[in-house]
This record gives structure tokens, sequence and C-alpha cells, in this order.
């Protein structure tokens, strides 16, 4: 399996060239070169499985052999979901009028990105052990990425990792969750900005082939392909668990409804989509909203500013997994999607072309979501389920009460759960209900904090370049006097 770049500029690499580099030398995101088709019999095959098999099918199709052997390749996943709160790894509640909720967050840090993130972990560190290297790991973070990737790498002799996090714009708990974890491989920038603007440095430093090659830099953010290829799992299971039958031919679609910021998950179930999963997807976002105007209008193009909601981790002006979707609806046509993303690099604003935008519409619906429909969702739920809903979650719950409520028929539906309730109390009470909140997230209260300050004025560039020397130079430093 060879992966090649959306710009089309870029050399091809395999899965372990992909891991490593994050986006292609060219600016682009890596993508399969061609995606496998499932027959029916395998469909049929897969739907009566656990999730952790689901993720070692699908990994094996995207991972040769001859890198990671299938027998190896099984004990990663295992290990990666081995500390995982629910037996099933990912659990789904059937609750009142229809609704499906896939819970996704049964991992260490309560959200989703636990998920991908132990798996591309634990993909890493097997590589890396092979190959006697060593890795510094950067990840921009708007909430749950950062402490998904501490909790999967912190400790690891050959990995360091450094994460930017928004100050004072994600919930107290995702910040606890971060800065707390006293390891001497991990690293915590807390940014006087959002999080796309702490996305600038990181790209800044990874513009620098040079600089990236000679301290072993990777990034870990949602464009790694490794983290999409996980999810695409959640779309796999979302329809084995929630179709009738799939007795019937053509096999009966599920709706999935996919909450969004980065538009990580949303491209993971296109791929599956076209790898012959009978899906439908709707994507479902906060007041950010520029997934739901290039659907509705083709209108591909930044907002003033980022706006605070309570849906927090989707707080997101650029959802840089979009540029996949691009390239898959346009036939994998690297030129197009190169124009288009050169073009919003340049000017943040694109018209998608018509043809383009009329595959989009086509493929997926889009729905934004208000702060106040946000808390009437977690209200409605919990009044006629007692189940508490994160924000996020709430997003795609308000799409499936407003097809409830219009009685429209319509096909069975999943709503993708990314994170836990007990993540974000502020929500929750502002909902006017009251938080559950587990002993593990109380205690980070009482534990030391450590995080160093990216303060506006700051040369944000240049505190990250520095603590990268700096920790190539610790590690030099060990090497030459470690015993012969």
């Amino acid at each position: 399996m060879w992966y090649v770049s959306t710009r089309g500029m870029a050399p091809w690499v395999d899965f372990e060239g992909a891991l490593f580099s994050g986006y292609a030398p060219d600016g682009g995101l890596y993508m399969p070169e061609k995606l496998p088709q499932l027959d029916r019999e395998t469909l049929r095959q897969w739907s009566v499985v656990s999730y952790p098999s689901l993720v070692k099918e699908l990994c094996s199709l995207f991972i040769g052999p001859e890198l990671i052997p299938r027998d190896d390749l099984n004990d990663l996943i295992d290990r990666a979901f081995s500390r995982f709160r629910h037996k099933e790894v990912v659990h789904l509640s059937r609750l009142k009028n229809g609704l499906n909720v896939l819970e996704l967050w049964h991992g260490v840090t309560y959200a989703f990105k636990d998920l991908s993130l132990c798996c591309a972990a634990q993909f890493l560190q097997y590589l890396l052990e092979k190959r006697k290297k060593h890795i510094t790991v950067v990840v921009g973070t708007s909430g749950d990425t950062g402490s998904a990737a501490i909790e999967s790498v912190q400790g690891a002799e050959n990995v360091d990792l450094i994460v930017l996090l928004p100050k004072g714009r994600c919930t107290k708990i995702q910040e606890l969750q971060m800065t707390t974890v006293l390891r001497e491989n991990v690293h915590v920038f807390g940014v006087e900005g959002s999080s796309d603007e702490l996305d600038e440095p990181i790209k800044a430093v990874f513009a620098d082939v040079a600089f990236v090659k000679e301290h072993s830099l990777m990034s870990l953010n949602s464009i790694n392909w490794s983290r999409v290829l996980v999810q695409m799992a959640h779309h796999f299971f979302a329809y084995f668990r929630c179709a009738p039958t799939l007795d019937l031919h053509p096999p009966p679609p599920v709706e999935v409804v996919v909450p969004s910021g980065g538009a990580g998950s949303l491209a993971a179930g296109f791929i599956a989509q076209k790898m012959g999963l009978p899906i439908h997807l709707v994507v479902a976002v906060n007041c950010n909203d520029i997934i739901h105007r290039t659907v509705q209008r083709g209108d591909f193009s930044l907002s003033e500013a980022v706006k605070p909601t309570l849906a927090s981790a989707m707080d997101i002006q650029v959802p840089y997994n979009m540029e996949r979707i691009f390239w898959l609806l346009s036939g994998s046509d690297s030129q197009v999607t190169r124009a288009l993303m050169e073009q919003f690099e340049r000017t943040r604003s694109v018209s998608l072309p018509k043809e383009l935008h009329s595959k989009l519409s086509e493929a997926v619906i889009s729905q934004s979501v208000s702060d106040e429909a946000i808390t009437q969702t977690m209200g409605r739920c919990w009044e006629e389920n007692q189940y508490l809903l994160c924000p996020h979650s709430a997003v795609a719950v308000s799409y499936h009460y407003q097809q409830v409520d219009s009685r429209q028929p319509s096909p069975p539906r999943c709503c993708l759960a990314p994170a836990s309730a007990a993540k974000f109390p502020e929500a929750v009470l502002a909902a006017g209900l009251t938080p559950e909140t587990p002993a593990e997230i109380l205690a980070l209260e009482h534990k030391e904090a450590r995080c160093t300050p990216m303060r506006k004025g700051d040369d944000w560039t240049q505190m990250l370049r520095g603590l990268i020397e700096d920790l190539s130079r610790q590690r030099q430093g060990r090497f030459r006097n470690a015993p012969a």
C-alpha cells in the first residue's frame, strides 16, 4: 500500500512514511493511492466482530505485513485499547425516539481521540524501536488531542512530546489533564490565543524542512493519516450496530451524524463510504461553521474570528481534513486540490468550483448548531433518557431531534459521541443539569501542574524552536554520557 500527497508534488511513501511525516513535503496530506473495495461477504464477516477486531481488519488493509507483521499489528492494537474502561472499547447506547449514541469516549482521557492516538503511539514506538530512532512530536490542541497524545506516549523513552494548548479556551478539566502530567518527556505550552493561532508556529517550524529533519520532528494532529485510518472503524461499527439487516441487496443505508471541527472523522466517513460502506453522512458543527458554509454554498473561507462556544473542542476555523475530502470528490485530482488549497492559504477564502461543490452537497448533509440548541438538546436527552450528553455530542443529537420532530421518514441513524459529559461540567450546568464527575477527574484539582506560557508579543515560533533544540542537546548529552 502506497500513499500519495493530495497535492501531487511529493514522492510516494509507505505507511511508515505517512505516519512519521504528517504533512507531505508539498504541503498536502497523505492518502492511499487506491482504496480497497469491500464486497458484501467481507461486510457480512466484519458485521459480527468486536470494535478492536474491526480496527485490526482495517489497519491490515493499509499497513503492509512487511512493515508490521499481522500478529504484531494485532498485539499493538490490543495494547492500545488495554486501558479503556468499557469492555467493548466503544459502546452503542440505544435511547428513546430512535436515538443511537455511539460512545467513543471510554479511554483514559474520556474523549474519542484516545482511540486513534493510542494506536498511532503503538505503531510509532514499534517502528522507532525497530529502527533504533528517537522523535520529537509536536501537537497543537483545541482541548482533547493534547491530553490523548500525552496519555499515549508519556514515559516513552524514544519520544519527546510538545503540546501547545489555547490557555483559558479549553475547559479547566481539559487543561489539567495536560498540565498535571509531570513526565520528563512531556512539555506543555499555554498559548494566549486560539487553537488556529497556535497552529501558526507549528506550521512555521514544520515548513523548515532541514530543521524538521535535523531534530526528527513529527506531528500527531488530526491531519496524520494513522488517526484518520483508525477513525474509519467508528463508521463501520456504527453501521453494523444500527443496520437492520445485511441480507438485503443492496444493503440498507445508515445515517451517521458526525460532530466536527477539523473534519478528521468526516474524512474517515468519506473513505469508508468509498470503500463500499453504505452510510449516509451528516456533518454537524457549532457556530464556527466553515464546513457548513462549504457544503451549503461552496464558501470555504475564514470568518473574522473564532467564536468561543460550549462545544469548545470544535472551535476551529481551519478544518484541515477537508483537503482529503476535496481530493476524493474530485476523483483524486491533485491539480484541482493543490490550486484550491494554495489559494485558500494565500487569501483565506475560496469558492469551490461548481462541479466540486455539487458533489460535496450531494455527498453530505450539514447543519450548524447554536449554544442555545446545544443546551436544549442536552436538557431534552436528560429528560427523555436520564442520559448526559457532552456539548459536542449534543451538536450531533440536535440534528437527530430536528429530524424526529419533522416526522420525515429516514434510515436508522447513529450519532457519534466524541467525549464524555464529565469533561464539560460548565456546559452541563449551562443546560440546567447536574454534572457527574468521576473521582479521577476530581483528583486533577489537587495535582501539581506545569505549563510554560506563550504570551501575546512573544515570538512563539522561536520559543518552540528553542525547546526543540534544547531537547536535542539534552539527548545528545545523555547519549555521550551513556556507558559504553
